[in-house]
């Protein structure tokens, strides 16, 4: 049988948790090209400005797939994390200070505090993987004999 490193299973969780925000923010974000009409009808007033939505929605996009890259290897892409998280946590404090100053409601602040909670786990593998070297079977930490 054959015994998984602790590295091994630091990166694990890496990967897990930057697969499920990637794949849980295209599922997200990616309808929303189609519901411009929709969202401001239920949250008025109606959009005025579309290049700012479409703006948003492509930018938040890209980042989906940068969460994507980062779990394919989360050891080469360890300092991507950190703007990853400032992309999580900024929507979360921010709707925080609007939700509290009564000007987003209580549905929008909810779906924010997601973000807040993959931003924790961001950095939970942030810091889980602060001391993962390259592996024993990676060619670059076999020494030269």
């Amino acid at each position: 049988m054959r015994t998984l490193s602790p590295a091994h299973t630091l990166m694990k969780f890496a990967k897990y948790v930057f697969n499920i925000a990637g794949i849980y923010g295209l599922l997200v974000l990616l309808p929303q090209y189609f519901l411009e009409g929709k969202t401001g009808r239920d949250f008025p007033p109606p959009i005025t400005h579309p290049e700012f939505f479409y703006g948003f929605i492509g930018v938040a996009i890209v980042w989906q797939l940068a969460f994507l890259l980062i779990a394919r290897d989360p050891r080469r892409y360890r300092l991507m994390m950190v703007p990853a998280m400032v992309e999580k946590f900024s929507f979360g404090i921010s709707t925080s200070f609007l939700f509290a100053a009564e000007r987003t409601n209580a549905n929008i602040f909810a779906a924010s505090m997601l973000d807040v909670i993959l931003g924790i786990l961001f950095v939970l593998a942030f810091w889980m993987t602060r001391d993962c070297g390259a592996d024993e079977s990676s060619p670059r930490s076999s020494t030269a004999q």
